[in-house]
């Protein structure tokens, strides 16, 4: 049985071999004629406007070679010659010569001149699958991206594969902000196009507003090299090591992206200042002062550059506040039983209860016991630097009730508000500003 089947299997292969060079043959030889007959047409047409320069059909006839063969900037400059005859003479075809000006206008990116044309063959034939592609494209080079998903939409109804309009549709919901719709247009163009480097950033862009950090952060990781997306991409990926407090890999990313030449202006003076931030989070104040410095000769406006520059200044150089505002909670717990010992002098000082609110503030509540006096006292040490209002003055005023102390004293890196200063006039409340808690700090041993 075997035996019989190995002579057939070699007589069907040696058929299909001789079968596909037929069938090629056929076909070279098909488009050897068809090139000889367009040459032909061609010649004869050229005559035929060497006698008769006013006569269209020839002009048609050689704009639609052109056009076939694919020259089209010369279909280009030959419809662009019949559109001014066609509404003239009712033998031209205006719809036809319109549709062909602008699909040749567009392979030429004569992206105005197609638009126009192919917006009047529009009106003609609404549900013409070119007329819809090329006007979705131009729609979303033109940022109009809810129009382009119109044309788009009727384009894709007609050829539902078509690759180009798949591609712009994903695109023009993406600006949109459409992100879900928008993530599997752009997955399938990705899998298709894998070297689509704009898609494969809009894909992750997707990923990133969709909270999926770790499918972005693949995909930015691998575009930070690119020449053109390197830049966003660099800044997108530290972005995300920052909200997961790894702030070395951040600096690092942006560090990656300002390396790049020719960056936005936008995203440039985004990654110095994102640069900075994270450097500062590292504690390395010097190169975030440099980054920042750098940010402000470019920008001196950009955000709050000039401030930050006082501040970390003034942190680099400044030690003790330094520890303050930046040392890990035991440490400040710490620095805050010292501050005790220098507000209250001469005491005896038993420390009852602490209570650490995140980086803002520490509640210290305390027996004190002068020589004199004796008191339950609520230190409050705030870590945030600006303007303390009267709110926050309060809430200290209803926690030194609920926790019977008699008297309470409020430290700040930054300064108190007028009607915070007011509110503490008849109550048992100090309040201790930047100016004063730096005295503080120099008096600690």
């Amino acid at each position: 049985m075997i035996s019989y089947l190995i002579p057939i299997t070699i007589i069907a292969v040696l058929v299909a071999v001789i079968l596909t060079l037929i069938i090629s043959s056929v076909r070279k030889k098909k488009e050897k004629n068809t090139a000889k007959d367009q040459k032909t047409l061609l010649a004869d047409a050229n005559r035929r406007l060497a006698n008769n320069p006013k006569d269209r059909g020839a002009l048609k006839i050689i704009a639609d070679i052109h056009y076939d063969m694919e020259n089209y900037e010369k279909a280009m400059k030959t419809y662009r010659l019949l559109l001014d005859s066609a509404a003239l003479d009712s033998s031209l075809d205006d719809f036809e010569i319109n549709l062909y000006y602008g699909l040749a206008c567009m392979h030429c990116k004569a992206h105005k001149e197609a638009y126009k044309a192919l917006a009047f063959a529009r009106e003609k034939n609404p549900n013409r699958f070119e007329i819809n592609a090329s006007l979705g494209k131009l729609e979303y080079m033109r940022k109009a991206y809810e129009k382009s998903l119109a044309y788009l939409k009727r384009a894709i109804a007609v050829q539902p594969d078509h690759d180009e309009s798949l591609k712009y549709y994903g695109q023009a919901l993406f600006k949109l902000k459409h992100y879900k719709e928008a993530y599997g247009y752009l997955k399938q163009r990705i899998t298709s196009h894998p070297e689509d480097k704009e898609a494969v950033f809009s894909l992750a862009c997707c990923y990133y507003e969709l909270n999926q950090h770790d499918m972005a952060l693949k995909f930015f990781t691998h575009l930070r090299a690119d020449p053109l997306l390197g830049p966003s991409a660099a800044l997108y990926s530290g972005s995300i090591y920052q909200k997961r407090q790894e702030h070395d890999k951040a600096a690092t990313d942006y560090g990656i992206g300002l390396r790049h030449e020719n960056i936005q202006p936008g995203v440039h003076q985004e990654l110095f200042y994102r640069q900075a931030d994270a450097f500062n989070h590292m504690g390395d104040l010097p190169h975030a002062l440099e980054a920042l410095n750098t940010l402000y000769s470019i920008n001196p406006g950009f955000k709050d550059t000039e401030n930050l520059i006082r501040k970390y200044s003034e942190l680099n150089t400044n030690k003790r506040l330094n520890s303050y505002l930046r040392s890990s909670t035991s440490d400040f717990n710490t620095i805050c039983r010292q501050l005790t010992n220098v507000i209250i002098p001469d005491a005896k000082i038993k420390v009852m209860d602490i209570s650490v609110y995140q980086n803002h503030h520490v509640d210290m509540l305390t027996e004190v016991r002068a020589r004199k006096w004796e008191d339950v006292i609520l230190f409050r040490f705030g870590r945030q630097e600006g303007y303390m209002g009267e709110l926050t003055v309060r809430e200290l005023y209803a926690r030194m009730k609920e926790l019977h102390a008699g008297r309470g004293f409020f430290l700040t890196p930054g300064k108190f508000s007028t009607e915070s200063t007011n509110f503490v006039e008849a109550r048992l409340i100090d309040l201790i500003d930047k100016a004063q808690l730096m005295k503080l700090l120099n008096r600690i041993d």
